[in-house]
C-alpha cells in the first residue's frame, strides 16, 4: 500500500466540490468505531454534513450487530452524520446504496451492484456495507450513514468462513485502490444523490432497478420472525422491498424490519 493511500483530511477535501457532505472531515487513527463518535457529534445541528473517518476500528459494527472485519488501513471506514434529514428511512436506504455502488462503479468483469438493503456487490461477493442509524427529535430527524468499503483486502484478510462471500476492490481490479480518490468520490456521490432523492425521488428508484442484483429473481427473507419468499418485483420508496410471493399475492417489506436469507 502506497504511503500516499494513508487518509489525510487536507487531501480529501482538495478540489472536493461538495457543499454539504464533507464540509468538514475528520480522520482517527484509530477508533471503536466511527458510528459512536458520530453520535455524539450529532447532538449538535452544525455538524451536519461533517464526515469522520478511521483508519482502524476495535469494534465496528454492520446491520443487526454484525461486526465489521477490517485491518488497519485496509478500508474506506466512515459515518456521515445528516443533522436535517428530509428522507423516509426506505428511500434514504435505496438512496446511500445507489451512491455507494456509485462511487465504487466498475472494477475489473463487474459493476458495483445492490444487494437490498444494504450491501454493496462485486462479481456476485460483498464489496461494501452500510448501516443507517435515524434519530427523531423535537428538532428535526438526525441521521448517521455508517459507511465501510474493502480496498486493500487480499482474500486471506477475512476470515475463513468470510472468503467466499466477501472481496475487495484490490482484488477484483488487481489493482491498488486509490483510498484518497475513493472517499473524494464517495462524498461526491452521496451529496448527488441525496440531493436528487429530495427533488426527484423517482430518479433514486430507477438507478435502483439497473443496479439491483434481486429485482426479477427470487428472494427469500424473515420478517418479523415469521418466513417469506417470492420473485422481486420492485421497491416502494415508502415501504420497502416489493414481493410476489409464492403463497400468491403482493407484499412489501421495510429493511428495518427483515433479514434476507441465502439460497
Amino acid at each position: 500500500m502506497p504511503i500516499t493511500d494513508l487518509l489525510d483530511p487536507d487531501k480529501i477535501k482538495s478540489n472536493l466540490r461538495t457543499k454539504r457532505i464533507g464540509r468538514k472531515i475528520l480522520v482517527y487513527n484509530r477508533t471503536s468505531s466511527t458510528q459512536k463518535i458520530a453520535a455524539e457529534y450529532a447532538r449538535n445541528k452544525v455538524n451536519d454534513g461533517l464526515v469522520i473517518f478511521t483508519e482502524e476500528q476495535t469494534a465496528g459494527k454492520g446491520r443487526a450487530d454484525n461486526k465489521w472485519h477490517s485491518r488497519r488501513s485496509e478500508s474506506i471506514l466512515c459515518s456521515i452524520i445528516l443533522a436535517d434529514n428530509k428522507l423516509n428511512a426506505e428511500l434514504l436506504s435505496l438512496t446511500c446504496a445507489v451512491a455507494v455502488a456509485e462511487a465504487i462503479g466498475k472494477s475489473a468483469n463487474g459493476e458495483a451492484k445492490i444487494k437490498w438493503p444494504n450491501d454493496i456487490m462485486l462479481n456476485g461477493k460483498k464489496v461494501a456495507g452500510i448501516l443507517l442509524e435515524l434519530k427523531t427529535d423535537g428538532g428535526g430527524n438526525t441521521c448517521i450513514i455508517g459507511v465501510g468499503i474493502n480496498c486493500h483486502q487480499k482474500k486471506d484478510s477475512f476470515p475463513v468462513e468470510l472468503q467466499p462471500i466477501a472481496t475487495s476492490i484490490d482484488i477484483e481490479s488487481h489493482s491498488i485502490t486509490d483510498r484518497i480518490w475513493l472517499a473524494k468520490r464517495l462524498l461526491t456521490s452521496m451529496e448527488y444523490w441525496l440531493e436528487v432523492a429530495v427533488q426527484k425521488g423517482e430518479k433514486v428508484i430507477d438507478q435502483w432497478h439497473s443496479l439491483s442484483i434481486q429485482l426479477g429473481h427470487r428472494v427469500k427473507l424473515i420478517y418479523n420472525g415469521r418466513e417469506f419468499s417470492g420473485n422481486c418485483i420492485g421497491i416502494d420508496p415508502e415501504k420497502g422491498l416489493v414481493l410476489q410471493l409464492d403463497t400468491g399475492g403482493v407484499r412489501m417489506f421495510d429493511a428495518g424490519h427483515t433479514t434476507i436469507i441465502k439460497q
